[in-house]
């Protein structure tokens, strides 16, 4: 809920998906500039989401996990963000998906 409010309060458009199939419903149903992706969805992984995600190129993904003990494999094009987090960093790797600059993994 912090980052969702953040996020509105710099101008972003925020939508949530509680579950993986609720995110690709909205996938399919709204243009989707950047998803920050939790490694846990409800029951299921994120990175089940990551083969629907690379049906939409320009749309940036960062990976989000405060429970993972070891970094997600390195993937092209997707950041990852380590829980806890300072807000600017969040802030920060929002605008670089957004303006669609090259994320570094």
């Amino acid at each position: 809920m912090l980052c969702r409010v953040n996020l509105e309060l710099e101008g972003y458009r925020v939508l949530e998906a509680p579950r993986i199939q609720r995110a690709e419903e909205l996938l399919r149903a709204e243009h989707v500039d950047v998803v920050l992706l939790d490694l846990h969805v409800g029951d299921r992984h994120g990175l089940e989401l990551l083969p629907i995600l690379r049906e939409h190129p320009k749309t940036g993904v960062c990976l989000l996990s405060g429970t993972s003990e070891v970094d997600p494999p390195r993937e092209e094009g997707v950041m990852f963000i380590r829980k806890p987090f300072e807000l600017e960093v969040l802030s920060e790797t929002v605008r670089i998906l957004a303006a669609g600059e090259p994320a570094a993994p």
